[in-house]
């Protein structure tokens, strides 16, 4: 592969993005966001991806607000029997990277300046070997993936699954060591990642992921949902048991009946049918939440939400589309935010920037994200009563006055911290430094075409001294019989008795 010739030396560079599967979830909004970001700025962007369905993305995926190809998605399913994920991935991804790289030639085309590559850096070594010239590649570490696979399963299974995963687990660091510049998305993400990677840490920076602040100006109230008829609790959350919606059905069941009348709790998030964990978690909590004595709809669109009977108390909205996610956060009165080592989680984020309180649990990101009684609260998520209790306090106790100063506190915090210029500077400054030096230290190209050329060497020696040896030996035995055969000159029979077949 040829180098490629950077098409910018200056500030505006060709950016290109490599994301998994670019659907609706944190870290797609993350790279969404980013990718807007720097286009903003003037910066040329395009994102390669092997899945993107029109149906389940962003609007900048699908609108043309972003440059987004799907490549690379036709040797290798997601998953084989609902197994084999992390290899699969790997796999797809590198057919990706060959696609555009190599079959397409798409890469040569956009004379890249610098590859970002978020979630799995599989393919990080493969850019750094197919162009070994200026280009820089950033790697953008949502969290260690080694640490987000189930390992609950317990005997042979257990262990089987752990010898499955030893090879990835050391292939996602030595992977991600090829990257010129790692930055991660909190703080928590960051000491979790250094404890993982030790040789890593020094180099980590934090870029918190953003909202995107001039869109919520834009924004137009539709008006109350349901006539305003309901105090809404609300919790917006992939369909993932990790996840832990069930906290917030619990505590909602932990309000007296007079504490809830009024008001209904709502369960919205993204949804895949093509994940059975999607679908099956969200079975498990109709029936947790039916259990309990609450009763319980699902809706997949707008309409069908707005016509859920006035006695449904817990409504599932699956898949809720962006413009209705804004207008749920400016209709609730309180936030659940229920998974507990969330890496950052933008969801409280996007809920301040509506001026919204928000509930979450006492770790991980949300401790970098909500202020305690300033923008919100932090509870432990294993104590269901101080949960409800803040619910009760939100809903029954807390003046107007208290709840504007929480909303006007929110709005604020967003505004210093967490928008979407202030993320692409970010990015931009990292790109600048990562340009500006050297290229991290890793196994290159050159070492690996030495490598080959030494082995190929040795293998040729090795293989010249057993052809000497074998024809050394040959000769040897000639010698011996010719000196035999001159000492018993004539006696044919001593010659076949001291080498047989050699008379």
């Amino acid at each position: 592969m040829s180098t490629i010739t950077p098409s910018n030396p200056s500030s505006k560079r060709s950016i290109v993005f490599f994301h998994p599967d670019l659907g609706i979830g944190g870290a797609e909004r993350l790279i969404i966001d980013a990718a807007v970001g720097l286009q903003e700025q003037g910066n040329k962007v395009t994102i390669f991806t092997s899945h993107c369905d029109p149906k389940h993305c962003f609007d900048e995926a699908r609108d043309g607000t972003l440059d987004v190809r799907v490549r690379g998605n036709t040797l290798f399913p997601p998953t084989f029997l609902n197994r084999f994920h992390i290899l699969l991935a790997i796999l797809r991804q590198i057919h990706l990277v060959l696609a555009v790289s190599i079959w397409t030639n798409e890469l040569n085309k956009l004379k890249p300046d610098v590859f970002l590559v978020d979630q799995l850096p599989a393919c990080v070594p493969l850019l750094r070997w197919l162009y070994p010239g200026r280009q820089r590649t950033l790697f953008y570490c949502h969290f260690p993936d080694q640490l987000l696979a189930d390992r609950q399963t317990s005997g042979v299974p257990g262990l089987a699954k752990k010898l499955y995963r030893f090879p990835f687990d050391w292939f996602e660091g030595w992977s991600m060591s090829a990257s010129d510049k790692i930055v991660v998305n909190s703080t928590f993400t960051k000491s979790v990642a250094s404890r993982v990677w030790p040789d890593l840490a020094e180099s980590l920076g934090v870029i918190y992921p953003c909202v995107n602040v001039e869109e919520k100006e834009k924004e137009i109230d539709e008006g109350r949902l349901w006539e305003g008829q309901y105090r809404i609790l609300l919790s917006i959350n992939r369909f993932e048991r990790k996840k832990n919606i069930g906290l917030a059905i619990r505590a909602y069941q932990n309000l007296s009946p007079d504490e809830r009348r009024g008001t209904r709790l709502l369960l919205a998030g993204g949804y895949d049918q093509r994940v059975s964990e999607n679908v099956h978690y969200h079975q498990e909590l109709d029936e947790l939440a039916q259990s309990l004595g609450l009763s319980t709809a699902t809706a997949k669109t707008v309409p069908t939400a707005l016509a859920i009977p006035s006695s449904i108390q817990v409504l599932f909205l699956l898949s809720v589309p962006g413009p209705f996610k804004n207008t749920l956060l400016q209709n609730a009165q309180l936030l659940l935010y229920t998974p507990s080592n969330e890496h950052f989680g933008i969801v409280p984020v996007e809920a301040m920037l509506h001026g919204l309180p928000v509930l979450a649990s006492n770790t991980g990101g949300p401790l970098e994200t909500i202020v305690e009684g300033k923008t919100g609260w932090l509870r432990d998520v294993d104590n269901v009563d101080e949960w409800a209790a803040i619910m009760k306090k939100v809903l029954h106790e807390l003046s107007s006055a208290a709840l504007q100063t929480l909303s006007r506190n929110g709005r604020q915090r967003v505004n210093e911290h967490f928008t979407r210029n202030k993320m692409a500077d970010g990015l931009e400054n990292e790109i600048d430094q990562m340009v500006r030096n050297k290229r991290s230290k890793f196994l290159e190209r050159k070492d690996i075409v030495l490598a080959l050329w030494l082995a190929l060497a040795v293998l040729a020696a090795l293989f010249a001294t057993l052809i000497k040896a074998k024809f050394g030996r040959g000769d040897a035995r000639a010698t011996e019989f010719a000196r035999v055969r001159r000492a018993n000159a004539g006696s044919e029979e001593n010659l076949v008795r001291l080498f047989p077949g050699a008379a």
